[in-house]
């Protein structure tokens, strides 16, 4: 289980909001908010994905001198070291970045037993959920996996259970004769 850290600022929430284009008062108003049947400013509902990046490992997040996975320089935004790619055809280097093997982001669900606040000191405890299997009609064995991530605030509460869903393909490998 992997375990994480962060402070939740009102500065943070308002961002946020901004960033997905909401421009609900109670994410940054705090007159407003009080106003309201939550009584004070609160995260939109998808913030506490916004806590990969107080994660210094995450591996969506940029890293001052590191190429970044994200860098969209190729279809599979990954960068191979210089001379590994045979030719510099998009094709091949999506193949060679296993692009194209890596899986898909599926679903995700939260669940929020309480609002999340400024203030709040929330620990994401991560955790694998189930993993199952359906046949694909073109593309082989489709498995699908869960990772619940767990965000507690600075007393243990039980504040947002959030539940991934991961897919990747595994082909059936034929052989030759």
């Amino acid at each position: 289980m992997a375990e994480a850290r962060f402070s939740v600022e009102a500065s943070h929430i308002m961002m946020f909001a901004r960033a997905v284009g909401d421009a609900n008062p109670i994410y940054c108003d705090e007159a407003h908010a009080r106003e309201t049947e939550p009584g004070g400013i609160i995260a939109p509902p998808t913030f506490v994905q916004a806590s990969a990046q107080f994660q210094p490992d995450y591996r969506l997040r940029p890293k001052i001198g590191e190429p970044w996975f994200g860098s969209g320089a190729t279809p599979s935004g990954t960068l191979m070291p210089p001379g590994d790619a045979p030719d510099d055809t998009d094709a091949k280097q999506e193949k060679k970045s296993g692009a194209a093997a890596g899986g898909l982001h599926a679903e995700q669900h939260f669940h929020y037993h309480r609002s999340v606040r400024p203030g709040d000191v929330l620990t994401m405890t991560t955790r694998p959920g189930k993993t199952w299997e359906k046949q694909g009609k073109r593309a082989g064995k489709l498995v699908f996996s869960e990772t619940i991530t767990e965000y507690r605030d600075s007393t243990g509460e039980l504040v947002v259970t959030a539940r991934g869903v991961g897919v990747r393909t595994e082909r059936v490998i034929e052989q030759e004769g």
